[in-house]
């Protein structure tokens, strides 16, 4: 068993400071591997890679001949996954153990989302780089000390957006940001309801499931087949619903094009219909208005909105002189004819062009640039989720300061910018 990361988020930040000040030798510490250090293989040959969270999503980070270390609560999971690559990799159920591996240069992280924050932060301690699935983070607090993490150790951290990766997203960013719809103004998005749960009893878990690990930081309640694996999207403790789910990719874009990584709402309000039924908590029905300042525009998330081009999801782009039409937001991304036959005129804006997702991370743990969804663009796409599901329960609108992070005038809003965590769960 490894040792315990026990770290405070006021001895983080402690840390943090004394490190900047006193030493600039944290941000070159990588693994040895990084440099071909003791007959290893450098990166420009083989990443090594370990996976935290194997079922689901996290089955797609598996892969022969790049992972070397598998981790999950499930030993389904893990027998599953240790078939697909014939036995090549070790297994752990404590993902502390895959960290403390020299031999690994990163890691995959496709915990559910009550997890990625600890996660990733403990990740960066050890000296991996990260790739992250959306939404980054499940607090504000938790984005800001993933943010932190990622700068103090100098880690390449790429959240898991992969929409801004594909063909049809860079199109669409070029043809917006080139003027092509003048000045936008709003931006509006549409996606289904959140599903209606039902009464399935509590239970024992079953006997392949840590269930105490599953829950991790979170607080802790009966085992139920309802709150576990796909379905904890449906439970605030642990997801969030629609808005953190497929949102997290939809306005992913949507920040893109608008070129709003490094800002924030100064205002958020959201209503919604809660469920009547089941043991899952978001709301059926939602919807958040979000208002931008310098430059000024709002975006909205409906659920449902108004369904275009037959798709299940997306946003449409409204300008002064014309409006576009984004579906999806994952990877799946599909955009109208006119912005995919665009063609930037010499002098234009050239917007970066993804070979893939999971490739422009591995060309970033090479190059140690930023990754298209660095962490802190990432961050600020998961506090759009967040401050949202904070004001439908509260049932107030919410005066943002995106720059300090915090609620104006409302001191109970700001006590859910953060939790306290669980045991030795915590930042």
């Amino acid at each position: 068993m490894s040792k315990l990361r026990n770290t405070t988020r006021r001895t983080f930040l402690t840390q943090t400071t004394g490190a900047l000040a006193g030493s600039m030798v944290a941000f070159s510490i990588v693994p040895s591997a990084v440099i071909g250090a003791n007959g290893q293989t450098a990166p420009s040959d083989k990443i090594i890679t370990g996976s935290i969270g194997i079922g689901g999503r996290g089955a797609a980070f598996v892969r022969p001949g790049m992972t070397a270390a598998i981790c999950d609560v499930d030993e389904n999971h893990l027998r599953a996954a240790s078939e697909r690559l014939q036995g090549q990799a070790d297994s752990y159920k404590d993902y502390r153990e895959l960290l403390d591996r020299k031999d690994i240069d990163a890691v995959f992280i496709a915990s559910p989302d009550h997890w990625h924050g600890l996660m990733t932060v403990h990740a960066c301690e050890a000296g991996k780089d990260v790739y992250v699935e959306k939404p980054a983070s499940k607090t504000i607090e938790e984005g800001k000390a993933m943010i932190e993490a990622a700068r103090r150790y100098g880690r390449i951290v790429q959240v898991g957006s992969q929409g801004r990766s594909t063909d049809a997203a860079y199109k669409a960013c070029q043809y917006i940001r080139n003027g092509n719809l003048g000045t936008v103004s709003k931006v509006t998005c549409w996606h289904y309801e959140n599903p209606k749960g039902d009464w399935t009893p509590d239970s024992s878990p079953p006997p392949e499931l840590d269930w105490d690990k599953w829950l991790g930081p979170a607080r802790w309640m009966p085992y139920n087949p309802n709150k576990v694996h796909f379905n904890f999207r449906w439970l605030l403790d642990f997801g969030g619903g629609q808005i953190r789910d497929r949102g997290a990719h939809v306005m992913s874009v949507a920040m893109w094009c608008m070129n709003a990584d490094h800002t924030g709402p100064v205002s958020v309000e959201a209503t919604g219909e809660p469920p009547h039924e089941g043991i899952w908590d978001c709301p059926c029905t939602m919807e958040v208005k979000y208002e931008f300042k310098n430059p000024d525009w709002t975006m909205t998330w409906s659920q449902p909105g108004e369904k275009l081009l037959d798709a299940a999801f997306g946003a449409k782009y409204w300008g002064d002189k014309d409006t576009l039409i984004v579906t999806g937001g994952d990877g799946g991304c599909g955009t109208e004819e006119k912005a995919m036959k665009y063609a930037v005129p010499a002098g234009g804006i050239e917007v970066f062009k993804s070979p893939g997702h999971i490739e422009n991370w591995m060309d970033c743990i090479k190059t140690r640039e930023k990754p298209l969804m660095d962490i802190e663009a990432g961050v600020q796409v998961a506090n759009l989720c967040i401050l949202g599901n904070i004001s439908y329960r509260l049932g107030r609108k919410l005066e943002w300061d995106p720059a300090n992070q915090y609620v104006k005038r409302d001191e109970e809003a700001n006590r859910w910018l953060a939790f306290i965590g669980r045991g030795p769960w915590h930042l």
